[in-house]
C-alpha cells in the first residue's frame, strides 16, 4: 500500500521539472492527481502516460480563479481535494536592481507569490471545510539568503515561505496543514528558461545544469526533481500529521555556508600571508 493511498492532489506547475516528477512519485504512491499548467502538449502528454488516476486541466495560477476549476475537477472526478501543491513558477528576471523593469518584477510577484496565495485561499477554503488537509508550497533557498537568485524571484519566495507560515498558523486551528520546501540548485528547465530558451530548447539544457551544479554544495551532485518530490510526498501523507509552518531546504546542503573542502584549500596560504605580514611588521 503506498503512502498516499485514496489521496487526491492538484499539482500546478506539473507539465515539468519538479511538477512532473512530484506527479509521477504521487501516481506510484497511490494518489489521485490533477495536473495543472500552461504548457498544454506536455501536460497533456504526462498526464495519458500516468493512466486514469491522472488528468490534466491549463491553469493560469495568477489569474484569479484559475486554480479553483482544477480543484473542482479534483472533486469532480476523484471525490474530492487532500493535497494541493502551489510549485508552480518562472525564471523571474535577472541584472541589477537599479535597471529592474516595474512589468518584470510585476509579473514574477503575479506567478510566485499571488499564484502561492490564490492557491492558498481556494484549497484552504475546501480543506478548512472538510477539517483537513495538506498544502506545500515551493519555495526556494533564494528566498533563505541572497544572491540565488534575481531580486523579484528572491523576494518573491522570501514572501511565500513567510505566507506559509503566517497560513500554517490560522489554518492548523482547522485541521489544515502548509509547509513551504526550498530547493536549492536542481537540475530543471527553469535555468534554460531564464537564459531566453523556448521550452523545448530548456529541455535539452537540463543535462548541462546538473553538470554544472554538480559541486556547489556539501553533496557533491546535482539536485535532482525527484528529490523534492520525495519530500512533497512526506508532506502530503499522514506520516507528517504534526508538521506543519516549516520551510524545509532540500539543497545538498547548500546554505549551511562556505564549503568546507574550499576554506581548507585556503587556510594554508591564508595563514602564511599573516605570518608573512607580521613578521615584516616586526622588521
Amino acid at each position: 500500500m503506498g503512502q498516499l493511498e485514496q489521496k487526491r492532489a492538484v499539482i500546478t506547475g506539473a507539465a515539468s521539472g519538479i511538477g512532473a516528477a512530484t506527479a509521477k512519485a504521487y501516481i506510484a504512491e497511490g494518489a489521485s492527481v490533477v495536473l495543472c499548467d500552461i504548457d498544454d502538449a506536455r501536460g497533456e502528454a504526462l498526464a495519458k502516460s500516468l493512466g486514469d488516476q491522472a488528468t490534466y486541466v491549463h491553469v493560469d495560477v495568477a489569474e484569479e480563479g484559475a486554480i479553483e476549476v482544477a480543484l473542482e475537477v479534483s472533486n469532480e472526478r476523484f471525490g474530492g481535494l487532500d493535497v494541493l501543491f502551489n510549485n508552480a513558477g518562472t525564471p523571474g528576471t535577472i541584472g541589477s536592481i537599479l535597471e529592474a523593469s516595474v512589468e518584470g518584477f510585476d509579473q514574477t510577484m503575479a506567478v510566485h507569490l499571488r499564484g502561492v496565495f490564490l492557491g492558498i485561499r481556494a484549497g484552504g477554503r475546501i480543506m478548512a471545510a472538510q477539517g483537513h488537509g495538506s498544502i506545500i508550497n515551493t519555495g526556494s533557498v533564494a528566498g533563505l539568503q541572497a544572491n540565488f537568485a534575481g531580486h523579484d524571484y528572491s523576494a518573491a519566495k522570501a514572501g511565500i515561505i513567510h505566507l506559509t507560515e503566517t497560513a500554517a498558523n490560522e489554518l492548523g486551528e482547522l485541521g489544515v496543514r502548509v509547509n513551504a520546501v526550498c530547493p536549492g540548485f536542481i537540475a530543471t528547465a527553469i535555468f534554460g528558461r531564464a537564459a531566453g530558451l523556448d521550452a523545448d530548447q530548456a529541455q535539452k539544457s537540463i543535462e548541462l545544469m546538473a553538470m554544472s551544479a554538480a559541486d556547489v554544495a556539501p553533496i557533491r551532485r546535482a539536485g535532482l526533481p525527484m528529490d523534492i518530490a520525495q519530500l512533497v510526498v512526506f508532506l502530503g501523507s499522514d506520516a507528517s500529521s504534526f508538521v506543519t509552518g516549516q520551510r524545509i531546504a532540500v539543497d545538498g546542503g547548500l546554505t549551511t555556508g562556505r564549503l568546507y573542502r574550499d576554506s581548507l584549500k585556503n587556510a594554508p596560504e591564508g595563514l602564511a600571508l599573516i605570518r608573512d605580514a607580521v613578521s615584516s611588521m616586526a622588521e
